[in-house]
């Protein structure tokens, strides 16, 4: 783990860091002013979502350093997990 991440996950006691994950699926849409952003790892079948101003390139296939907190949000009725990236490095 980096210098930057360890600071944040000693600061932040729920904050998650994983190294080295292979992104299989990621996916932009627009909504409202933002660009939300999910990607799917191997190995992990949980969503991983963020936002960012501007589209940004695919990361299919990269590897990346993935420091997040688990939380839920309700789609059409249902609470379904995610994990929400406070930051994001290609490995």
């Amino acid at each position: 783990m980096n210098k930057a991440a360890s600071k944040l996950t000693t600061k932040h006691k729920d904050l998650v860091h994983s190294d080295d994950l292979k992104v299989t699926s990621h996916v932009q849409r627009e909504e409202d002013e933002w660009i939300i952003n999910t990607i799917m790892v191997e190995n992990v079948s949980t969503p991983f979502k963020y936002k960012r101003k501007q589209q940004y390139r695919s990361l299919v296939g990269q590897r990346v350093n993935i420091t997040y907190y688990s939380t839920s949000e309700t789609i059409a009725g249902f609470d379904i997990q995610i994990f929400k990236v406070v930051r994001l490095k290609i490995s």
